[in-house]
Parts: C-alpha cells; sequence; structure tokens
C-alpha cells in the first residue's frame, strides 16, 4: 500500500439540493499523477465531484483534501487547480495568444514572462505559430487545445476535465483521447475527467470510478470493469453486457443466482460441436442481426426463454453467419460468467 499523499480525498462527502442527494456519502482517493475518470449517466452525482473539487460547491458533509489540505471553505482560486470545460469558455474577442496567457496576466506576471510561456504552452498542445488567431478561426479540435493550454499555464498540481470532447465529432474525439492521455503522461499531473462515455474512460484512465444515483458503484482499472463488473449497473453501463438472472441463470449456471457475460464472450457453434469441460451451451434461434461493419450483432431467443445478444468478429468475408430465423447453439466458457458480486462464476 503506497504511503504517498493522495492528490484528492473523498472522505463521506454528501451535498444535497433540496430533497436530492447528488453525492450521498461518497468516498475515494485519487493518487498523484493519476488520470482518474468519473463515469456515469447524467445525474450520477460525477459532475458535482468536480465542481466540489474545484471549489464551486460545498459539501453538506465529510471532508476534500487536496494533496493532504483540508479546503473546505476555500476558493476556487485559491487552490491548487484548474478546469477545462466542454464548451471551452474561450475569449472570443482575444487572440488564442491572449486566451492562453490570461491566467498569468490575473497574476501580474511580467508580459515577457507571460509570452514565453505561452509560446511553450502552444508548442505542447501543437497550436506553435497560433498565437495571433482568434477562437472564431480555429477548428472545434484547436479550440480544446487553447483551452487545455490556458488551464496548463498556471502549472497546476490537478487539472480538472469537464467533459472535454462532447462538442467534437466521432474521428476527432478519438483522436483527441490519445492526445489528452499522451498530454497528461508527459506533463504528469493529476487530470480528474468526467464523462458519460464509457469509451473515453475506458481507453485513456488508469482508473475509473462508476456514479450512479450519487454513489459510487465500482473503482477499479478499466480492464477489471469491463471484464469483472461488481453490479448489475456496472455490467449493464460499461459496454453492452447480457444480465441473466432468475430461471434463465438457473437453467445456463445451475444457479438462480444474477450473472453478466459479455456478447464477445459467447460463440456461435455447430449443432455437432463436441462439448468440452469447462463449457456453457445453449440453443436457440436467430431472432435480429444488425450489421456493425467489424462485428455483427445477434440477438438470440433461447429455447424456454430469455435471449443472449452475440457479437460476430467479420473477420473472414466468407463467413457470413447464421440467417434470421436458423436455429443456432451459443457456446462459452463458464469462466467468463461474472457473478454480480465481484467474483467470478
Amino acid at each position: 500500500m503506497s504511503t504517498a499523499i493522495p492528490a484528492v480525498r473523498f472522505s463521506v462527502v454528501r451535498r444535497q439540493f433540496g430533497e436530492v442527494r447528488a453525492i450521498d456519502d461518497v468516498g475515494f482517493e485519487i493518487a498523484d499523477g493519476e488520470f482518474f475518470s468519473l463515469l456515469g449517466p447524467s445525474g450520477s452525482g460525477k459532475t458535482t465531484c468536480l465542481r466540489l473539487i474545484a471549489g464551486f460547491e460545498q459539501p453538506d458533509a465529510g471532508t476534500i483534501e487536496i494533496h493532504g489540505v483540508n479546503v473546505a471553505g476555500v476558493p476556487p482560486y485559491q487552490r491548487d487547480v484548474n478546469t477545462v470545460f466542454q464548451d471551452y469558455a474561450l475569449f472570443p474577442h482575444m487572440s488564442v495568444g491572449q486566451n492562453v496567457e490570461y491566467g498569468l496576466m490575473i497574476r501580474k506576471v511580467p508580459a515577457a514572462e507571460r509570452s514565453r510561456r505561452a509560446e511553450e504552452m502552444l508548442e505542447l498542445v501543437k497550436l506553435a505559430g497560433m498565437r495571433g488567431r482568434k477562437p472564431a478561426q480555429l477548428s472545434g479540435g484547436q479550440r480544446q487545445r487553447v483551452a487545455l493550454a490556458r488551464a496548463l499555464i498556471n502549472r497546476p498540481r490537478v487539472l480538472l476535465l469537464d467533459e472535454p470532447l462532447g462538442a467534437l465529432d466521432l474521428k476527432l474525439r478519438e483522436a483527441m483521447q490519445v492526445e489528452l492521455k499522451a498530454l497528461q503522461r508527459q506533463v504528469g499531473i493529476t487530470f480528474v475527467y468526467v464523462t458519460h462515455d464509457q469509451g473515453e474512460a475506458l481507453s485513456m484512465s488508469d482508473r475509473v470510478a462508476v456514479f450512479n444515483l450519487g454513489r459510487i458503484e465500482q473503482i477499479d482499472t478499466p480492464a477489471a470493469i469491463y471484464e469483472h463488473p461488481a453490479t448489475a449497473f456496472v455490467a449493464g453501463f460499461v459496454g453492452v453486457s447480457n444480465l441473466c438472472e432468475g430461471e434463465v441463470a438457473k437453467r445456463l449456471s445451475g444457479s438462480a443466482e444474477p450473472f453478466a457475460i459479455r456478447p464477445e464472450k459467447i460463440r456461435i457453434a455447430r449443432e455437432d460441436a463436441p462439448t468440452p469441460d469447462g463449457w456453457v451451451y445453449a440453443g436457440g434461434r436467430v431472432e435480429s442481426i444488425v450489421y456493425l461493419g467489424a462485428a455483427t450483432r445477434y440477438t438470440v431467443e433461447l429455447d424456454g426463454g430469455g435471449s443472449l445478444t452475440v457479437l460476430h468478429q467479420n473477420a473472414d468475408d466468407r463467413d457470413h453467419g447464421p440467417a434470421s430465423g436458423a436455429r443456432v447453439r451459443l457456446a462459452w466458457q463458464a469462466r467468463h460468467q461474472q457473478r454480480l458480486d465481484g467474483q467470478r462464476a
């Protein structure tokens, strides 16, 4: 167990708006230099957590520490954090250089030092030579980089990012995910990233906290959260998962205890395929087929009731898979069934 002081620590924190507990006795720690994502649907509490770290909100109970210091009552401008918002909040009448220098100007840093550090930041975010342009002359990705440079120029120890890629199109968003993670490694500071996009959280984060109704359902690495969801909510929200319970679970696994199985773990087997130990089999009929390019998604109605979603990789263009209405036999390894108490089946 590391004895290092965490960058951020929440201890039984609660924030209430009227009758609604936006944050309900939440506790977690973010390590110094970690890329930590707060993932959840709208209204789950993730943005409220970010605002509590920034100082835009104050907790009704519990304590928040930033690098070991209790920040109760400390205003945002006195906290060693900075925030990048989804709309970037750039000043349209200022040039790129003036936007980036703004925080230093407020702190009365001399003009020559401001200019030098702005040049460094613009080079860091791959905008060298653009300091004279206005935000309206930039693409969405470039404006996002300006916002990052403006936030980083004050050298905060914690950078808060509130869905900063939400306004970008899919291809640019995916490219910026790679750039953001590379930038975080380069500058070495703590990133706290809020998103409702599971792909973003899984692709960039060292660890992810999955929020639901003001509470944290699970905190772990992206791989652990995807492969071993602790609750039905995590299994259903992070990626696509088949949730089996009651009679369906009992028929498939011999126990009515609920479990999850990812669609890509299920194979469509031949009716006469061998049945080695450690595998689970189920017969059924193809109800629907959705072609997704790299893969095809099948929904199979099981014999005896219930259905499973299967994701079949289109690795061979000669393999067209079963037709709608066809009888199929599904197979998967029992070890891929994930009981929703955090233990493998």
